[in-house]
């Protein structure tokens, strides 16, 4: 995953990414996602946007997938994987880090978060897109000024004891696991990935899960025939994690 330089923000937080990353930081009221999908055909593979908040840790990244746009999109699960490993990296010992497929992420039962895929409006289905933005956003610390369990289905990372983890650990914590996850997927295939994904969903007694080669999620039970699937192309249209009204996590309810 190749990276170029782009000139950075006035402002910007150095972060510590690995090879080739290359970091482009914006002031808080940036959009990560948004400003990556601008920049993405020129900036190239490896441009991670960073927003430097005290609440959130946002980011996004740019990749240039080498396959198909229909099967290019299970990105999403890479980033979810490298995403929940950052997490899991400084989560405290008893802490349970959950994925709602597809792209949402819970403490413990608490939303925080989650990720979001891009890509060209205009790529075919059959080719390579030109490019993918895997966006991502952890909420560090609550803002409701609200007293804890307010919200029971709502957290952040302060509450869930996550000391001194900043927006800036999550995203370099990101980026390296994103390597560790690209590399496995281009030297065996993207079993290992998927499998990875499918053990951080809830456990559910008597489900076999799968996902197909276009990312669908199908949901067998076990003892039946039937097969229910779950399209990722309209899942992905809104991110039901994501408040459209304050532009970060919802507080817990997913959907509308």
């Amino acid at each position: 995953m190749p990276a170029t330089t782009r000139p950075r923000a006035s402002f910007e937080q150095v972060l510590d990414l690995p090879p080739p990353f290359t970091a482009v930081t914006l002031r808080e009221a940036g959009d990560a996602f948004a400003h990556a999908m601008q920049i993405a055909p020129e900036a190239g593979a490896g441009t991670l946007v960073y927003v430097g908040r005290f609440d959130l840790a946002e980011f996004a990244v740019v990749l240039e997938p080498d396959e198909p746009l229909r099967t290019a999109r299970r990105a999403l699960y890479a980033g979810m994987v490298a995403l929940s490993d950052a997490l899991l990296a400084y989560a405290p010992p008893e802490k349970l880090v959950s994925i709602d497929w597809p792209d949402a992420i819970r403490i413990d039962g608490g939303l925080v978060g989650g990720g979001r895929l891009g890509w060209p409006r205009d790529a075919s289905e059959d080719e390579a897109p030109a490019f993918m933005v895997f966006g991502a956003m952890i909420r560090t610390v609550s803002m409701t000024g609200e007293e804890p369990g307010v919200h029971p289905l709502a957290t952040a990372l302060e509450q869930e004891g996550f000391d001194d983890v900043g927006a800036a650990k999550i995203a370099e914590g990101f980026a390296r696991h994103l390597m560790v996850a690209i590399d496995a997927w281009q030297t065996g295939g993207f079993a290992e990935i998927g499998s990875e994904f499918l053990r951080r969903l809830p456990r559910e007694s008597g489900v076999i899960r799968k996902l197909d080669d276009n990312g669908d999620l199908l949901i067998r039970r076990a003892g039946k025939a039937d097969v229910s699937r779950h399209a990722l192309v309209p899942a992905l249209a809104a991110p039901a994690w994501l408040d459209a009204g304050t532009g970060g996590p919802k507080l817990g309810v997913l959907g509308p």
